[in-house]
């Protein structure tokens, strides 16, 4: 950790990744939208000093304001742009040599009475080279020039941001005859003449004229498509203005992906009372355990010296208590909720913008799958989605898309896709599992609804807390947990039609039939109706839940991108149910699922099904559109996939203990991924080890297996204990949990007060 600010990174250091991606040393930039640069420019004075190549700056700057300016100035002349919409003004002015002229300029805005600039950005050097033909007069002139005016920008640097501009490379075996001067030897005398200069008189940081130097680096990596040696390719200026304009608007528009320049966000009031809360268990648990540990040693049993025999305590050592039980978890969660902070809120580590390639997808898909299948063994029943099986297909779906985020493969619409289809497979999980579960046992108890509730929303709950997020903000949690109450309403409401009720008369099975068809009108309506759905979401206090931005159309779009699927899963687990009762399937080890022509039929079409929607996945141009069909076609690819797992006994009768571990915690890994090993809340990459891409990735994967498998136990330990079996005791503890949310609720409508 080298500290400091983050800007000088910016200003300073970086690589490419690719050939156009350029990634600040350190921190992420953002990639400004014209709304955005308009926004954070507003009733702003934008100032460029120098020659062609700021003048090449200055065009790919207001074309961040207005893509639609074209370059048609006057070469040597001033050039004024200005957006009457936002009041911005940008001027370019023609100064190719620091001389009196630029001083005599810059004077007025220093010592004169003349508005000041928001932003100066000045650069030369090259003219001079030329001019005066690369002598050492020329540059013996050039320090006394800019030794006469770092002053003046010094002290405009105190209320405006100044930014010098070192000059750039040049290729020299592309250079004109008249240009065959301005060498790189020479280029580097004139920038090490300023970056000397520049800031030696200034004791005050808020002082200091920022030297602008990546372009240097940028250059170095792209002069060679120069078109005259000279200046730089559009793409190289256009990565400069980006970087420009992210030094100065991060700190305003404070973008999520734009942590370059950004100050750490101060500590809210539940964040502080979170932190004394973790505290006050870390101690409060030291506390028990020294005291159990000193009750331990004085009854431990000891040897008479003179017999040899051991005498034995007169009192057991006691068993864990509730509150001893209660702070350890707490205590492990502080530890943990501490690194997620300094992880993804403190800026301690670095972080990177990500980068996607075909390679840095596939190669880890291909490599976990081979980990996957060296690790077979026979399931201990060959039911069709048994427990080993579905932790294994959760399993390797989750590493699937933790390989998807981090290689950032959104950008490439088939990825997309395919990893579209995973998300709902989950939820055709649920809807499979939950169904399955209240059918058979008819178990429509408070304490399962809790138990439920409680182990889905657990983490996410304490991570709107610690770090400062809206609960739709994990919005894979707030799915789950609404489908869930859907499928509890569905089954719960009148007539509650189970299994055993069912297998009395074919009747219930037509009742329970019509309730799913209900459901589907219901789904069908809302999704048609985005009004109506809004407006059911946006009542207290479940707008409290879903708004994301003040407003609940990210939950809208979320739910309804999956929105069939969870029916789906719900209608397969019923028909699945119904001829498993009726013994139409054969679930022996080994055996097909259905008789072997019926099964060899039934595979072959879910094979070439399985193809068919990857052949359109990948076909597929706009991203809108796919959305629009995936909700209708996600589950052919899903069934097909069960079906293929399923019809041979062979492989219905064996599973992956190393995808089915990664199942057990997969939704932990979900939602640990935005914080600890995503950064910027799943923008960018976590950088604990800079400079090793590879061990980086490495480390920081064990670190976040390690916790999310630790704050899995965690939650299971913590819900015996908030979520009792006794009735009575879990009333009480449901009112304690009431009082939690309305004080959450209270405290934060006073930080939201304090915040406006």
């Amino acid at each position: 950790f080298k500290g400091g600010d983050t800007c000088e990174y910016l200003l300073s250091s970086g690589r490419f990744l690719g050939e156009k991606v350029w990634q600040p040393h350190s921190c992420m930039m953002h990639k400004y939208k014209n709304s955005e640069a308009k926004n954070c420019l507003i009733d702003k004075h934008v100032v460029f000093i120098g020659d062609s190549r700021i003048r090449q700056l200055f065009y790919s700057f207001i074309k961040l304001i207005n893509p639609q300016v074209k370059e048609e100035g006057i070469k040597h002349g001033n050039i004024p742009f200005e957006d009457k919409s936002a009041s911005i003004k940008v001027d370019f002015l023609w100064y190719p040599e620091v001389n009196g002229s630029m001083r005599q300029r810059i004077k007025s805005w220093a010592e004169g009475s003349v508005a000041k600039p928001h932003i100066i950005v000045v650069g030369a050097a090259t003219w001079s080279i030329k001019i005066h033909n690369g002598s050492s007069e020329a540059l013996a002139q050039y320090k006394i020039n800019i030794t006469s005016i770092a002053p003046l920008l010094e002290k405009l640097a105190i209320s405006s941001d100044v930014y010098w501009v070192l000059q750039d490379p040049v290729y020299e075996d592309m250079l004109s005859e008249s240009r065959k001067m301005i060498t790189n030897e020479k280029i580097d005398a004139y920038n090490e003449a300023a970056v000397r200069i520049l800031n030696s008189s200034s004791r005050n940081s808020k002082a200091k004229v920022k030297v602008f130097s990546v372009s240097k680096l940028i250059a170095q990596e792209t002069i060679m498509k120069s078109a005259d040696g000279l200046h730089l390719p559009e793409s190289s200026r256009d990565t400069n203005a980006m970087i420009l304009m992210n030094v100065y608007c991060n700190k305003i528009m404070k973008p999520i992906d734009g942590s370059c320049c950004q100050p750490q966000p101060p500590l809210t009031l539940i964040q502080k009372i979170a932190f004394c809360f973790f505290t006050l268990s870390i101690f409060g648990y030291l506390i028990i355990s020294l005291i159990h540990r000193n009750n331990y040693r004085k009854n431990k049993s000891c040897t008479d010296l003179e017999s040899g025999e051991e005498k034995k305590p007169a009192i057991s050592t006691p068993n864990v208590s509730t509150l001893e039980m209660l702070l350890h978890c707490f205590c492990k969660l502080g530890l943990i909720m501490t690194y997620f902070y300094l992880c993804d809120r403190a800026n301690l580590f670095m972080k990177e913008n990500k980068f996607y390639t075909h390679s840095s997808f596939f190669i880890p898909i291909v490599y976990i799958l081979v980990l996957g299948v060296f690790y077979t063994e026979n399931t201990k029943e060959t039911k069709v989605l048994n427990r080993e099986q579905t932790d294994e297909w959760k399993g390797w779906m989750q590493l699937v898309i933790l390989i998807y985020h981090i290689s950032g493969a959104s950008t490439f619409l088939p990825v997309y896709m395919h990893i579209r289809v995973l998300v709902a497979a989950y939820l055709f999980q649920t809807g499979y599992g939950h169904f399955s579960y209240f059918w058979i046992k008819g178990d429509f108890g408070v304490y399962r609804v809790c138990q439920v509730l409680f182990r889905l929303n657990f983490l996410v709950v304490v991570l709107c807390i610690v770090m400062d997020r809206p609960y739709q903000f994990y919005y894979f949690v707030p799915l789950v947990t609404v489908w869930f109450m859907i499928i509890y309403a569905t089954l719960a409401v009148w007539p509650q039609i189970v299994q055993k009720k069912a297998n009395g008369s074919c009747l219930w099975h037509f009742g329970l039939l019509l309730k799913l068809i209900c459901l589907l009108t219901c789904i069908y309506f809302l999704s048609y109706s985005q009004g109506a759905f809004e407006k059911i979401f946006s009542f207290w206090p479940l707008s409290k839940c879903f708004e994301l931005n003040g407003n609940v159309y990210e939950w809208w779009f979320r739910w309804k991108l999956d929105r069939y699927v969870v029916f789906h899963g719900m209608l397969f687990a019923f028909i699945y149910l119904a001829l498993q009762k009726h013994q139409m399937i054969s679930e022996g080890k080994g055996d097909p699922l259905f008789s072997n022509r019926v099964s060899n039929v039934l595979l072959f079409i879910s094979i070439v099904s399985f193809l068919t929607y990857s052949i359109w996945a990948s076909s597929c141009k706009n991203k809108t559109e796919c959305n629009e069909l995936h909700p209708s076609v996600s589950v052919v690819q899903i069934l097909a996939f069960i079906l293929i797992r399923n019809i041979p006994g062979y492989v219905r009768s064996v599973y992956s203990s190393f995808f089915a571990w990664f199942g057990k915690i997969s939704l932990e890994l979900f939602i640990c991924q935005y914080h600890i090993w995503l950064a910027a809340d799943t923008k960018g990459i976590l950088v604990l080890i800079p400079g090793y891409p590879m061990f980086n990735v490495l480390v920081s994967t064990f670190i976040f297996v390690c916790v999310a498998h630790e704050i899995s136990q965690i939650t299971n330990d913590l819900a015996q204990i908030v979520v009792p079996k006794d009735n009575s005791t879990l009333l009480k503890r449901l009112l304690c949990i009431a009082g939690f949310f309305s004080g959450l609720h209270f405290f934060s409508a006073m930080q939201d007060q304090s915040r406006h």
